[in-house]
């Protein structure tokens, strides 16, 4: 039987502990989906980039890292009104998967509940690597480079990411009128 996975993020941006986890995930599957989550949102603070700006991202990141085109999936995925959807929302839009990769506790939690085998992956430098950090060191000039991999920091430059997230931080200027 072939063992597809399934990989949830938002990628907002792909950054080297991304890469990590789907190097161990890919190593553990014949296939795998990656779900582009929060597809509808982009332009805020904590979603500066478009859902296809995120797959651009993970095209590259999959090319660097020698993944197969035809092991993947990109599927970006909007949010679910609620929880108790967002799994069959998941399934309504992926292929068919076997076993879920996350860490995330509320993501592992649903997918459980729906009787699907949900698998943690190792950590890399968590404390170091999270988007969180990425876009903190973009807004406040410190090196966001060493964070991603060298393809993504070319996406992030070419699409101008860090003048927008910087854009998106400054106040409304039609709030005073």
């Amino acid at each position: 039987m072939m063992l597809r996975g399934l990989f949830v993020g938002r990628f907002q941006p792909f950054h080297n502990g991304h890469r990590e986890a789907i190097k161990y995930v890919i190593k553990n599957v014949d296939e795998l989906v990656i779900v582009v989550g929060s597809a509808q949102v982009s332009h805020e603070i904590d979603n500066p980039f478009t859902a296809g700006e995120r797959i651009m991202m993970l095209k590259m990141a999959l090319k660097d890292i020698l993944v197969d085109p035809l092991k993947c999936y990109l599927v970006p995925i909007p949010d679910a009104s609620m929880h108790s959807v967002w799994v069959p929302t998941v399934i309504s839009y992926t292929p068919p998967f076997n076993i879920v990769f996350s860490n995330e506790p509320l993501t592992s939690r649903l997918f459980k509940e729906f009787g699907i085998i949900v698998e943690k992956i190792p950590f890399f430098n968590r404390d170091t690597y999270s988007a969180t950090e990425v876009r903190r060191r973009m807004l406040v000039g410190e090196n966001w480079k060493e964070l991603l991999p060298g393809s993504i920091v070319k996406v992030v430059e070419d699409i101008d990411g860090v003048a927008r997230l910087k854009e998106l931080t400054l106040p409304d200027s039609f709030s005073k009128r």
